[in-house]
Parts: structure tokens; sequence; C-alpha cells
């Protein structure tokens, strides 16, 4: 086929030629199926083949025959099993002999004639008769002529003449394959048979569990029938596993017994792994830790209790380094892996048993149970834990440095911050000391977190990212440089690939051959190609991992130094410098946190100096507002943390309103101050509308706490300081934009006083309050009117309406009571008739009204 031509009009072709094989294929199947008939029926071979469709059959004869023969074998089974165990005791010996032995033999024999009819699955059924037969016959020997021999005995010789019978069996007629897997299947009990039989105890057992499976497994290694590989394989796993369990338990109760019996299952799981590349990690892992559990449990046995954990790391850490060591590198890779998995197994669960003191060294001081500044210490968490599970995280923290990847050096970081935070537990250190080495973690990790450049040394740099082709686990190296050089080639002209070459990428279009090429499909597979993640840059994520340990040290140091108040400021005074000196020389996220944090720090001195001197609540609220004073100032300068340093001034600033809540007078003194930083801030250009609005809120709030605590009820008193600078920014506010609606300009402002002194004159039994609202409400209609405002017409026509019509009720009550009871329905009717009018146009008469109230009433209807 021509490659060159375009990918629409080569694609049509290799439609036409699929459909093309389809018909083909079709026509191959119908004259397949005229044979069959032809061959099955001779009467009628001459004849063509009909046109019409012919059923099915179900079986054939020779199914239906084979099933019938089978079902006869398996009945001649239960049969020969009944008569064994029920009919036995009535023949004499001569009677049963014969019965046994010609039913056995010609229960063997007859597979041989079967087989030679081609009757396969009879001659399967008739085989296993026979086997179950010689089973029987071993059975009626013992119980008849043998039956004082020793009942174990008897069966691990049994079933070893059984195996070999069976195997020789199975060996002459090859064609059945059920003699051969049963022939394994006996073979599993001679030897365990024969240690039970003997008096031999649990080690014994277990030897001779191992013994057979390691035949089974060069059975695994060296038989060629596929059943026979597969039942000696799960025969290798059932006893193998429980010698090795064996080999465990006796590790932990005769560690000296138990060594031998694990050293020879690693040994032969290794033999295993070696030969059988595919099941080489899962094996040699087993392996591996069978050899851990043989020489850790000796070693635990002469060693003190404390050092039983850290002799078992430091077997798998020996064994982990397999990976690295020279003669691990003459072993196969997936042996590496498995008996690096396994040390690494065994190292991971010695550091679970080492993270109680270290879990107790950080989160102990936050659990408190003394009173701060009390001079007492809280008792000893984990008083009674061994002390050498600071050996297990310096040997694993050690390993893991000589490890030239980046997931190493975390690991390494991470150990080394757990071991500085659980030595003062484990080594029963003072309260000073435990203190200093605290405050000494958490700079180390925060200065680790600013210049992690030293811990980078010897780690690979990340690639550039892309789509590259990279070689699978089982790839040898070079590889994938080979592949890449391969890609430079072109195929060959006859559709194969040249030497050297690889298929195109994914996103070329494949290489369809010509029809009668015969080149088989899966010669056109595309080798896999994974596109490769942008690698994190190491400094980073080691960084960040400092940074992580450097803020838990930074708490505990803090919560720890709360028990003596010197200490409190020291360790607060040495975590503030730290965060101030990571957020100048720090960049990114750890810069802002860290600033941040220096704000809260900070706020925690200034609480810390109020309580030193004895302050009251409301006083400390005062002084604890330095602290958004201080943040609003290093905001303007600090331009890259200025947000995030403002917003945690913010946080703390509304801290020191809750604390100055028990005294209103000081509650208006802080909102006025913080009102006052909110303006400064507000010169600011980026933060101008923002902190404008803030600033005169908080203005706002400090002037009605401090009208709340003198006593003030007038609710003009708290709306007025509202609605005057309201109107004052609405009049600046039309004049910059003459296009802007009143009711933006000053609705708002005007409602916030009329609405409130409206409600207040209505429950007001005085007369001063509704007269001097009426005139204001006046006043503001007649402004609207004259300026052609509709807020200020309709705000205040509505208020003067309401205000007049609350000085009126009392008279309109006394006057609606003489009414008569049809006036009503007629006002209603009267009005839904004006209404009618309005609507329909005929109300749209000319008025002699003054053109300025007219203006006025046109923007009200129109509202």
């Amino acid at each position: 086929m021509d490659n060159s031509l375009p990918p629409a009009d080569e694609l049509v072709l290799v439609d036409r030629e699929l459909a093309r094989l389809d018909a083909h294929r079709t026509r191959l199947l119908a004259r397949r199926a005229w044979l069959l008939q032809v061959l099955y029926q001779p009467a009628r071979a001459a004849t063509p083949p009909p046109r019409t469709a012919v059923p099915v059959t179900d079986s054939t004869p020779r199914s239906a025959q084979n099933v019938l023969l089978t079902l006869g074998g398996t009945l001649l089974t239960i049969a020969a099993v009944a008569f064994t165990l029920v009919s036995w005791g009535s023949m004499g010996i001569g009677g049963r002999a014969a019965v046994l032995c010609a039913v056995t033999g010609a229960a063997l024999a007859a597979p041989v004639a079967l087989l030679r009819r081609g009757l396969v699955s009879t001659a399967e059924s008739v085989g296993v008769l026979g086997l179950v037969l010689t089973v029987l016959d071993a059975y009626a020997l013992h119980r008849v002529a043998l039956s004082d021999t020793d009942g174990l005995g008897y069966a691990a010789v049994a079933s070893a003449v059984l195996a070999g019978t069976w195997a020789a069996y199975g060996s002459a007629l090859s064609r059945l394959r059920v003699p051969l897997p049963a022939t394994v299947v006996a073979a599993q009990l001679p030897l365990p048979l024969g240690v039970l039989a003997a008096g031999g105890g649990p080690t014994a057992f277990a030897w001779a569990a191992l013994v057979t499976a390691a035949a089974d497994g060069a059975a695994v290694l060296w038989a060629r029938p596929l059943p026979v590989r597969i039942t000696a394989g799960a025969g290798a796993v059932a006893l193998g596993g429980w010698a090795l369990l064996t080999g465990v338990w006796l590790s932990l109760s005769s560690p000296w017994s138990g060594a031998p019996l694990l050293l020879a299952g690693a040994a032969a799981c290794l033999y295993v792994a070696w030969r059988t590349p595919a099941s080489a990690v899962a094996v040699s892992a087993v392996a591996g830790l069978a050899a851990v559990a043989a020489v850790g449990g000796p070693s635990r046995s002469v060693l003190p209790v404390d050092w039983a954990v850290p002799g078992y790391v430091l077997c798998g850490l020996l064994l982990a380094s397999v990976w690295r060591v020279g003669a691990g590198a003459r072993l196969p890779r997936g042996i590496r892996a498995g008996l690096a998995g396994a040390g690494a197994s065994v190292a991971a669960l010695g550091l679970l048993w080492a993270l109680p003191p270290v879990a107790a060294g950080a989160l102990g001081p936050l659990t408190r149970t003394t009173e701060v500044w009390s001079g007492e210490h809280a008792g000893p968490v984990l008083a009674a834990y061994p002390a050498t599970a600071l050996l297990v995280l310096a040997a694993t923290a050690a390993a893991l440095a000589s490890v030239p990847r980046l997931w190493a050096r975390c690991g390494t970081l991470v150990l080394a911050w757990a071991l500085l935070t659980a030595l003062p537990l484990s080594l029963r250190l003072p309260y000073a000391a435990t203190l200093a080495l605290q405050l000494l973690t958490t700079t180390t990790a925060l200065w680790t977190a600013v210049r992690p450049g030293p811990l980078t040394y010897g780690l690979p740099r990340p690639e550039a990212s892309g789509a590259t082709a990279e070689p699978g686990p089982a790839t040898p190296p070079g590889t994938a440089a080979k592949t890449a050089q391969g890609t430079k080639t072109t195929a060959a002209p006859t559709g194969r690939s040249a030497p050297g070459s690889v298929p195109p990428p994914p996103s070329a279009p494949p290489q369809v051959p010509a029809a009668g090429f015969g080149a088989p499909w899966s010669g056109w597979a595309p080798s896999p190609v994974r596109p490769r993640v942008p690698a994190a840059e190491p400094g980073a994520v080691l960084g960040w991992v400092a940074y992580a340990g450097g803020l838990l040290s930074a708490v505990g140091a803090v919560a720890l130094a709360l028990d003596v108040r010197g200490a409190t400021f020291a360790a607060l005074g040495v975590v503030l410098g730290l965060f101030a000196g990571v957020a100048v020389l720090g960049a990114g996220a750890r810069r802002t946190v860290s600033a941040c944090g220096a704000v809260l720090v900070t706020a925690g001195l200034v609480l810390a100096g109020a309580a030193a001197a004895g302050l009251e609540e409301h006083w400390t609220a005062l002084a604890l507002l330095l602290v958004p004073a201080a943040t609003a100032a290093v905001g303007a300068t600090a331009r890259p943390v200025a947000l995030p340093v403002e917003v945690t001034g913010a946080a703390v600033g509304l801290c020191a309103l809750g604390l100055a809540g028990s005294r209103p007078a000081f509650l208006a003194l802080a909102l006025a101050l913080g009102g006052v930083i909110a303006a400064a801030t507000a010169v600011r250009p980026e933060r101008r509308p923002f902190a404008s609005w803030v600033a005169a809120g908080l203005f706002l709030l400090a002037a009605w706490v401090r009208l709340g605590a003198w006593g003030v009820t007038t609710p003009e008193a708290y709306t007025l300081p509202v609605t005057v600078p309201a109107l004052v920014v609405g009049f600046l506010r039309r004049r910059r934009d003459p296009e802007a609606s009143s009711w933006t300009a000053y609705g708002p402002g005007l409602a916030v006083t009329l609405v409130p002194s409206l409600g207040a004159a209505w429950t007001d039994p005085e007369w001063v309050r509704p007269l001097v609202l009426g005139v204001a409400a006046l006043v503001v209609t007649l402004l609207g009117a004259r300026f052609r405002l509709q807020a200020l017409l309709l705000l205040g026509g509505t208020v003067l309406a309401l205000d007049g019509l609350h000085e009126l009720a009392p008279y309109v009550v006394q006057v609606v009571g003489v009414l008569p009871r049809w006036l009503p329905p007629a006002l209603a009717g009267l009005l839904l008739l004006v209404h009618n009018v309005r609507v329909s146009g005929i109300g749209h008469l000319a008025l002699p009204v003054h053109p300025t109230v007219a203006a006025g009433v046109r923007e009200a209807l129109d509202a």
C-alpha cells in the first residue's frame, strides 16, 4: 500500500480491504459448515448445500458417548467405595483379593483401550477410578493384613508407594492429565507423616515440610506438564509457608533451633527466585524476611531486651544495602529488589516502634497539665520507653542519607528532626536543656528551609518535561538511549522494521501493509511512551520538609516555655527572630507564612508583657492594638507579604476588640484607634477603597458605643453621624458625575435618619419629635422639587405624609367612628375608578401648576 497517500485516502483503502477480508471469511465459514454436514451425512454427500437454515445439534455422538462413560466411571467409583467400606467383611480372604485385583486391574487397564479409540475424557474418568481404587486397596490391606501396624507410619509408606505407582502409570499413559498431578499430591505426605509417626516435634515436622517444599520447587523448575507445575507450586507455598512460620515461632521461643530452619528456607527461596525471574521479587522478599528472622532471633537472645528491636532493624538495613553494594550489583534485579524490600519493611516496622517518643516530644507540651508561669513542669511521658529508639532513628537516617535520591533525603531530614525531638524524652534531660534543644531544633530546621542547598548535594537534577520513552522495570540500562537513537531510522520498504528501528510514535498514523504481504499486526504495535511530568526542584521539596519540622518545633518550644515567665519571653524572642529572618531571607509561600507567624509571635509577646505588668483586659486590648498598627506600617514597604501581614494584624485587632468588650468606654476607644489605623492605611492607593470603608465603619461603631456608654437613647444621635457624611459624599459625587442617580447619591444617607426617626415618632407620645421630623421632611421634599431630585422628593414626601398621618390618627379614628358603614366601600370604589381613569389615559389633563412642582411630580410618577 502506498504510504505516501493522505491519511483520509489511506483510511478509505484500509476500510475497503477490511470489508473484503470479512466477506472472504464469511464465505469460508459457510463452506466449512457444508463440509461438516457432508462428513456426518454420507448419504447426502452429492447434494448441494441447503439454502435454508439447518438446525444446529447440541452435541455430537462422540461427546454423548464420553458423557455417558464418564458418568458410569463416577458411579463405579462410588460403588467401589461403598463395597470396600460396607461389604468387605462378608467375603473371604481369597474373594477379597480376587475382587480387589480384578477391579483395580480392570480400572487401570481400561484407559489404554479407551485412548486408542480416542475417548480421552472417558479414559480420564476411568483412570481416576483406578487411582481411587488403589487408595482403597491400601486402606483395605491395612484393615485386614496389617491392622497391627502404626496408622501414621503405614500412611507414610502407603503414600510413598502410591506416589511411585501413580508416577509410573502417568508416565506410561502420558495423555492422561490426572495421574501425574495426583502423584505430586501423594508425594506431599510421606515425609511429614513419617516424622509424626517417629514422634518428631514441631521442629522436625517443619524440616520435613521444608524438604518436601524444596522437592515441590524442583518439580516447578524442571517438570514439563503445566498441571504438575501448578500442583507442585501450590504444595511448595503451603508446606514452605508452614515451615517458615514455624521457624519464625521458633526464633522467638528457641532462636538457635529456628535459625537453621529459616536459613535453609531462605536459601531455597533464593534459588527459586534465581531460576524464576517472573516471581523473583516476591520469593526473594520472603527469603529476606526469613534471613532477618534467622539472624535477629539469636542476637535477640544474647542482647538485652531494649536492644531487640534495634538488632532486627540493623539486620534489615544490612539486607536493604544489597541494592547498592558491589556484591549485590551482581545479583539479578528482581532478587535485589525483593531483598531490599524485605529489609526496608523490617526497618519500617522498627521506625513504627520508635515513633512514640517522637510524638510525645512534639505534642507533649501542647497537653498542658500545669498552670502558665507556675514554675511546675509536667511529669515525664513514656518514662519507661527504651532509649534505644534513638538508635533506630539514627541508624535509619544514616542509611537513607547514603541513598542519592530525593525521597531518601526527605526521609533523612524527617528522621533527623524526629531524633532531635525524641532526644530530651529518651535521655530524661532537664527542663532548661529540653527547651534549649527544641529551640536549637527550630533554628536548624528553619535555617535549612532557607538554605537547603547542602542537602541537595549528589542528587540528580530534574530533567526537562516532555514525552520521552522510558524503559520499563525489566528494561536493561541503556535501552532508552538506544530507542531514542533508533527513532531516527525508517522502516524498510517491505513493511518490516529495519534493524535498530522502532515503531512510529502514537501521534503518527500506523503504517498499513498491502494485502498479501502477510506481516502480522502485532509487529506494528508502538512501544509504550509515557509523558514525563516535570519533576519538582529538590531544594524546594527539602525546604518545605524542613520548614514543616521547624514550625512544629517552634510551637512545641513556645508551649513548653509557658511553664516559666523568663523562658516564655526568651522563647518568643528567639522564635520571633527566626520567623523574621525567614521572612527576609526566604522566598515564596514560606516567606509569607513566616511573616504571618512573626505577627502572631509579636502579639504573644505583647500579651506576655501585659500579663507580666499585671494589666487588666481592657488595657491589654489597647496594648494589643500596637500589632495591627505595626503591620500597617510594615505593609507599606514589604510589598510581597503586605496583604497577608495586614490580614493577620487585623485578626489580632479583632482579638483586642474582644478583650475590650467588657468596658464600653475602652471598646469605643479601641474602635476609634482601629479607625485611625484603617484611615492611615487608606492613604495607600492599593488599599484606599477597602480601608476607607473600614475606617468609616470603625469610627461609626466607636461613636455608637460611646453614645451607648453615655446612656443616649435618641436615635438621631446614632443616625445623624452617618447621614451628614453620606450626604456630603453624595453631593461631591453628583458634582463629579451629574448623571449619577439621586437615589445613589442621597438615598442611603437620608434613609438612615428619616426611617429610624419616623419609627421613633410613631411611638413618641410627645409632640416635639414629630414636629421636627415633619419640618425636616418638608425641607427635604421642597429641595427635591426645587432641584428635581427624585430621591429627596419621594423620601421626604413619604415621611411627611406618614408623620402627618400619625398626628391626625386620633382624629381620624374619631371621625371614622361616626361615619356611615357604606362610606369605606364607596371610597374604595372611587379609588378604583380613579386608577382606571389614570391607566386609560383620561387622567392626562393639563393642570395649571408650577413647572418645578410638575417636574417633581412627573419624576415621582415615573419612579
